[in-house]
């Protein structure tokens, strides 16, 4: 994954990566902008570590754990180093929010809500349940068929559903910042009309179907385990110039550097 996508961090001699603005970061054409461009880059947060089960209880909406919030405040240091960020934005449940909060203080900016990065629906009887009969349930979905792992756990959102919902919300907050797919048979290009970094501090499946929807992979119901980050672990994509357009490429998975190795959890 070799280039952290920080553009003002990167230690070559700036005469070697061709002409920037007075961020740093790397301006659009010249004679470098096919290697050098970083248009767009989305900063991929997971949340801290939440109480799922105080008391073996199971909770839908939990908030985070001491460790948690350790883990949101040492996220909140290391983004002082991320550079120019432009927008926070973050899912409303409580374990992305009390992540985000410390996150968007750091770099002094409001995070914004976004309804889309919810992660995938548990069901809702599972709110108040003993969380040995939830555990039971999910040792049981592992060995379902496909088609029935496509249609989630039982009573919640459906893996299509949720799938559909980040990638329509994502496409359409995109838009609204004019980043648009090419509309000429080429869906994994993008036109970008300026550069923009944005954090987005969600949840494991979130995040791993913005990062698969973005480097263009067929999605599955398990992209949970296909993207396995570490709670507050941070991932970096951003576009590259290919051709006429712009692709996504994924430059870091799961950093966790951040931590002490004792303090890693997932």
């Amino acid at each position: 994954m070799g280039d952290s996508g920080r553009w003002e961090n990167d230690s070559r001699d700036s005469s070697s990566r061709g002409p920037s603005d007075s961020s740093g970061r790397p301006v659009l054409g010249g004679h470098y902008s096919r290697h050098y461009r970083r248009a767009v880059e989305l900063i991929l947060v997971r949340h801290g570590q939440p109480e799922w089960a105080p008391g073996r209880i199971a909770s839908n909406n939990p908030h985070l754990t001491d460790l948690g919030k350790l883990q949101a405040e040492l996220t909140a240091r290391a983004a002082t180093a991320w550079g120019e960020v432009d927008e926070v934005w973050m899912s409303p449940l409580n374990r992305a929010r009390e992540t985000a909060a410390p996150i968007a203080n750091a770099l002094r900016i409001e995070p914004q809500l976004h309804e889309w990065t919810e992660e995938i629906g548990n069901p809702p009887d599972w709110e108040g349940s003993p969380i040995d009969l939830i555990e039971d349930a999910w040792r049981k979905a592992n060995l379902r068929t496909m088609d029935e792992m496509w249609q989630g756990m039982p009573g919640g959102e459906s893996f299509r559903d949720f799938h559909y919902r980040v990638v329509q919300g994502l496409e359409g907050a995109f838009r609204q910042r004019s980043i648009r797919r090419l509309e000429d048979g080429h869906p994994h290009l993008w036109e970008i009309s300026d550069e923009r970094r944005i954090v987005i501090v969600a949840h494991g499946g979130t995040n791993a179907v913005i990062t698969g929807a973005l480097l263009g992979l067929e999605p599955t119901p398990w992209e949970w385990d296909r993207f396995d980050s570490p709670h507050t672990g941070v991932a970096r994509v951003a576009t590259l110039n290919i051709a006429h357009g712009s692709a996504f490429s994924l430059k870091v998975f799961g950093d966790v550097t951040h931590l002490d190795h004792a303090m890693v959890t997932r």
